[in-house]
């Protein structure tokens, strides 16, 4: 954890709640060489994976819909966001947990996933890496009506859209999530669905 001359002085819990929030304090010097002591709060929710499935033929990807509180927190009237699948890793392989969370949350059960890169969601502030993956989907591998886990409390809509009309959804502000406007995008970067 030492690097670039930062040191961790204390760390704090503040929250074990639902998942882990800590107050850190760290020193560091700064460009003129001067030493800088500095207290920050982190979120530690673990690390997670996200999908994008997708259909060449149809030209259709899956989505999920569902309600996500810090939005109507933030804002949105419904509290209702349109996104890719995904979950945490907890301990599980990122390849592994984002097969198991595709058939809980979609209903597909997949097996090739191809993984195309990791990125850190809010640096700011939460120290999640979110693996990203797409996959291709067909009628066949549909195995349920998916929906999440009711222990889990989630209550999920499986979406199955044109791409067209996903990207569309971005522009309109439909689609206001980070990790499915990257995944979106990806696809039609790379012209996976001509």
């Amino acid at each position: 954890m030492q690097s670039s001359g930062i040191k961790i002085l204390d760390t704090e819990v503040l929250s074990a709640n639902w998942y882990t929030l800590r107050k850190v304090t760290y020193s560091y010097f700064r460009k003129d060489g001067s030493q800088a002591i500095v207290s920050r709060e982190a979120y530690d929710r673990g690390n997670g994976a996200t999908i994008l499935l997708y259909n060449t033929e149809l030209r259709k990807v899956i989505l999920t819909r569902q309600f996500r509180l810090p939005t109507f927190i933030n804002g949105n009237e419904t509290g209702m966001l349109i996104e890719s699948c995904a979950g945490l890793l907890d301990d599980e392989h990122p390849e592994d947990c984002i097969r198991r969370e595709t058939e809980e949350e979609t209903g597909y059960k997949i097996t090739a996933v191809k993984k195309i890169f990791e990125a850190y969601m809010s640096p700011g502030s939460v120290t999640e890496i979110l693996h990203f993956f797409i996959a291709e989907y067909s009628k066949t591998m549909k195995v349920s009506d998916g929906g999440g886990l009711l222990h889990e409390e989630e209550n999920i809509e499986v979406l199955e859209i044109a791409i067209d009309e996903a990207i569309e959804m971005i522009h309109t502000g439909e689609i206001r999530d980070a990790k499915t406007i990257m995944l979106l995008q990806y696809i039609q970067l790379q012209q996976i669905i001509h």
